[in-house]
Parts: structure tokens; C-alpha cells; sequence
């Protein structure tokens, strides 16, 4: 896998990342860091990245244990180092998985098994 990200100057702090697989993301700082709120900032994006895989892991893994899933959601919610770096320290994740008869022990599984990968 591979990404290549360019600082677009003429966008104040703005970013465009294009990936191994031809597409385009657009990221953007906050304005009190020169950004211009165009886009997500790249720490969003990473956040927002994190909750597309595991919710993909989950929906996936149901489906090869043939439930019948109908929707997925996370919600995240991320706390980030008070200092340079600003990395996360913690992320909690809210599930919502929808379906019909779906034991709420193979979705707690699921989530896991994403979890431990």
C-alpha cells in the first residue's frame, strides 16, 4: 500500500494525498494554523480512516459468518497529547451494527477480532 501527499501552497496549509489506488483526498489545517477549512484536517482524516477499517473488518466478518447485516456505524471519539506531538492518546469507539438475528456476541466478536489485528 502507498500514498503520496503534496502541500498545495497556494492553499494556505492544504494537502492533497493521492493513494496507491489513483484517488484523491483533500486535507486541510485549522485557520489559527494558516489553514482555510476546506477540507478535513489530517488528524480527522486519520480518526475518520481508523473508523472506515474497523467498521469494514466488522461488516466483513458477519458477512463470512453469513449475517444477514444491514448497517454499521461507529462513532468515535479521540483525546490527543496537549503538547508536540499531538498524537492520540485514546480513542473510544461506539458500534451500532443493525440486522436481523444477529447475536450480539458475533458482533462483540467481530469488533475483537478487528481490534486484535
Amino acid at each position: 500500500m502507498e500514498c503520496t501527499v503534496h502541500w498545495a501552497p497556494s492553499t494556505g496549509m492544504g494537502f492533497v494525498a493521492e493513494t496507491g489506488s489513483g484517488h484523491l483526498l483533500n486535507m486541510d489545517g485549522a485557520p489559527e494554523g494558516g489553514g482555510r477549512d476546506l477540507a478535513p484536517r489530517p488528524m480527522e482524516t486519520l480518526l475518520a480512516g481508523a473508523g472506515g477499517c474497523t467498521a469494514y473488518d466488522v461488516v466483513l466478518i458477519l458477512k463470512r459468518g453469513r449475517h444477514a447485516v444491514t448497517g454499521c456505524q461507529v462513532k468515535l471519539q479521540a483525546e490527543r497529547a496537549a503538547t508536540d506531538p499531538k498524537v492520540f492518546t485514546k480513542i473510544h469507539m461506539h458500534f451500532t451494527v443493525s440486522g436481523k438475528g444477529i447475536p450480539a456476541s458475533a458482533v462483540e466478536r467481530a469488533i475483537a477480532m478487528s481490534h486484535d489485528k
